[in-house]
């Protein structure tokens, strides 16, 4: 399976180096050994003893290309690419990989300033599957991630997403971040998919984990830097009296949800961010994922904002239903804007006026390309 950022990492390493992020296990070493092509001469893994040393010590391969892997767990990691890529760029093309957000593991500032492109590989995807309804109800089920999905069951599904949790705790986040009570952590992590779809209370969680409001708000940072959770903020404008702080979090692996309108509202959610993620990585497009809530509780799922203006209103049922009351006072207070209601298991499709379609969500998510 070709990845849809394969043609937009070749093109864009013909310019600049090319940071290419996601979460662990998403594919971005397949990919990048996919550009290498079949001899893997040019690909250096950090976590590889021996190429490890051959890193430190500069004894790069005579390739056109060379890829390093987890490179961003060397502490100077961002010096010693720009040393690399003055040197030798343009005869070298350089592509690194890396399972946190290598936009923000800087550790100091950033020297590879006006060096790079920065691309997010993310799960895969109604639209990048094309996927039928059969692909649509494992996706719900097994999530995005390729090895789960690829299998088909639930029962390694659920096998996968423990040693997943395990790996990212005790390998990934151990080797980035200062943290003592990894157990704790993880308890974290256990408890967060329970509580996808509200808004999340850190206090909440500091009472029940048993540990200070810092440490849960420092520990929820770590999590997004490392692709395991991400997080929205509220939609707010002066014509709506909207709640002004408190943010959603939703899961890469929205498998590990419990209870299938969670579950699939996660879903959605994911598949509008790797489309706004890919949006702003290769057309430079200003977007950000918001939802909204008033204090009146009305919510409506997801708001997609450019420019500070809403382009698109999501809302996320499992069935064919009425239009949602929270929906249809929305709208109205930005005409211009297409809202969508879209039900996981629907087959309505229709306009039930100018600027509110009802419609299946996998037609709505193939959209998402």
């Amino acid at each position: 399976m070709e990845r849809y950022l394969k043609p937009h990492v070749r093109d864009d390493l013909t310019r600049k180096m090319v940071l290419l992020g996601g979460p662990r296990q998403v594919g971005k070493t397949f990919l990048a050994k996919g550009i290498l092509g079949r001899s893997t001469a040019g690909y250096l893994n950090w976590d590889i003893p021996a190429q490890r040393q051959q890193i430190l010590k500069r004894e790069l391969p005579a390739t056109k290309l060379i890829v390093f892997d987890e490179i961003h767990k060397y502490r100077g990691w961002r010096n010693y690419l720009k040393g690399v890529f003055d040197e030798f760029h343009p005869a070298k093309k350089i592509l690194v990989t890396g399972s946190a957000r290598l936009d923000l593991y800087r550790f100091g500032g950033d020297s590879l300033q006006g060096r790079y492109y920065f691309l997010r590989l993310h799960p895969l995807s109604v639209a990048e599957l094309e996927a039928s309804e059969k692909d649509f109800a494992a996706l719900l089920t097994l999530g995005g991630f390729p090895e789960p999905f690829l299998a088909g069951s639930p029962r390694l599904a659920k096998r996968w997403s423990n040693e997943y949790r395990e790996r990212l705790v005790r390998e990934e986040i151990s080797a980035l971040e200062n943290i003592q009570n990894l157990g704790a952590l993880e308890l974290l992590m256990m408890r967060l998919p329970d509580l996808v779809g509200s808004p999340l209370s850190v206090n909440a969680l500091r009472e029940e984990l048993q540990l200070n409001h810092q440490t849960v708000s420092r520990w929820l940072d770590v999590l997004e830097r490392m692709y395991a959770i991400f997080r929205l903020a509220p939609f707010g404008a002066p014509k709506i009296r909207a709640v002004k702080k408190e943010r959603k979090h939703y899961h890469f692996d929205w498998s590990v949800v419990p209870g299938e309108p969670a579950r699939f509202e996660n879903m959605v959610a994911a598949h509008l961010l790797k489309w706004i993620d890919f949006q702003k990585d290769t057309e430079g497009r200003l977007l950000e994922l918001r939802y909204f809530r008033d204090v009146d509780r009305r919510e409506v799922d997801f708001i997609v904002v450019e420019g500070r203006r809403p382009i698109m209103m999501i809302e996320c049922k499992l069935n064919d239903q009425a239009l949602s009351p929270s929906l249809k006072y929305l709208a109205e207070r930005f005409p211009t804007t297409p809202a969508f209601q879209i039900a996981a298991h629907g087959r309505k499709d229709v306009m039930v006026s100018k600027q509110i379609r009802l419609m299946p969500a996998r037609r709505f998510l193939a959209d998402l390309a």
